[in-house]
């Protein structure tokens, strides 16, 4: 089955997504990442104005089958989240990279852009590790 993307994302290999829109950026996790965790049922998010390096752990995502952390794709600090999760955890799943997006962040370095992967080559890899049952 096809891995959907959002064409106007890079992603990393621990399936968060992040849309650069000039110095701030919005992030989230990956259509892969919503349905393997099935059901999601909270999401914990960070306080506005704090800061986090590349691939650093700046939330969790909890469903019926698991807890994750999630990992900001790119260095910030954090201009605002997305309170909407808080009642209703579920956009995650119905809307992965719209209405179900984290955080919005101001890019500290946008060479870090760099180490992420184009929407084709993620959808290489998610498909890949769909096929062989990793996650």
């Amino acid at each position: 089955m096809p891995v959907k993307v959002d064409e106007s994302c890079m992603y990393t290999e621990s399936h968060e997504w992040v849309r650069m829109e000039g110095e701030e950026a919005y992030a989230g996790i990956t259509d892969f990442a919503q349905d393997n965790l099935s059901d999601v049922v909270y999401v914990e998010l960070p306080s506005v104005g704090d800061t986090f390096e590349q691939s650093e752990a700046y939330g969790v995502v909890e469903s019926v089958k698991a807890a994750s952390d999630c990992y900001l794709p790119l260095a910030g600090e954090i201009l605002e989240v997305n309170e909407e999760l808080e009642v209703s955890p579920e956009l995650v799943n119905e809307d992965p990279y719209g209405e179900g997006w984290f955080v919005k962040f101001r890019i500290e370095d946008s060479d870090q852009a760099n180490d992420l992967m184009d929407p084709d080559t993620y959808q290489a890899y998610a498909e890949e590790a769909q096929e062989e049952g990793t996650y």
